[in-house]
């Protein structure tokens, strides 16, 4: 199975490879359309500026090539941001596979940090299919933890499988069709974060 991880101008993007080489997986890292395209499973992980990430990518032509993927894909942090169709973050329009506009956080009391950082639980949701939760957050346990670095979030929406609470509840994870997307980083989140990576390539 071939595992290909976008690379584009964001950060954090390597502590993904080596979660994947923890797990025995050697992903490739890529820019070029066509090998995203012929790869099993894409991850469009990453940390940075919403406009500046989306003007790399529409420089490449990957804002389409993304939307037109039938494989699993799977957005983390700003890669679920940049997944929805609009952000706050530079008034910058997204690649809009989920119809959610991306918030940035507004402090209500003094001891509200932006930006969010740090460990929290999350709330899984179960969608209508029998009360069963999502595939991408089986094998969780009650109240995983995992970890967030953010100052932007994506409302609760019809697309949410997972919440978490900071400031207000948002979702920390979403699914549609063939995409899914975590805000939190699932590559240092331990135990918790390696089975929802094993989860997405087992789908």
């Amino acid at each position: 199975m071939q595992i290909a991880i976008v690379k584009y101008n964001a950060g954090n993007i390597y502590s993904v490879v080596n979660a994947l080489r923890r797990m025995g997986i050697e992903p490739l890292l890529t820019d070029d359309a066509e090998l995203l395209k012929k790869a099993d499973r894409v991850l469009f992980p990453g940390q940075g500026h919403a406009g500046e990430a989306m003007d790399y990518l529409r420089s490449r032509g990957l804002d389409q090539m993304i939307r037109d993927l039938k494989q699993p894909v799977f957005g983390i942090c700003v890669g679920q941001q940049l997944l929805c169709k609009h952000s706050e973050e530079g008034d910058t329009d997204c690649i809009g596979i989920f119809d959610a506009e991306v918030k940035r956080f507004q402090p209500q009391r003094h001891e509200d940090k932006v930006p969010c950082m740090g460990w929290n639980d999350l709330d899984v949701r179960c969608k209508m299919n029998g009360g069963k939760c999502d595939p991408l957050m089986e094998g969780l346990g009650e109240k995983p933890y995992v970890y967030f670095v953010h100052s932007y979030y994506v409302p609760i929406c019809e697309e949410t499988i997972a919440t978490a609470d900071y400031i207000l509840p948002y979702s920390a994870s979403m699914h549609k069709d063939n995409f899914y997307a975590c805000q939190f980083h699932p590559e240092k989140s331990g135990k918790v974060g390696e089975q929802i990576l094993k989860n997405f390539l087992e789908l």
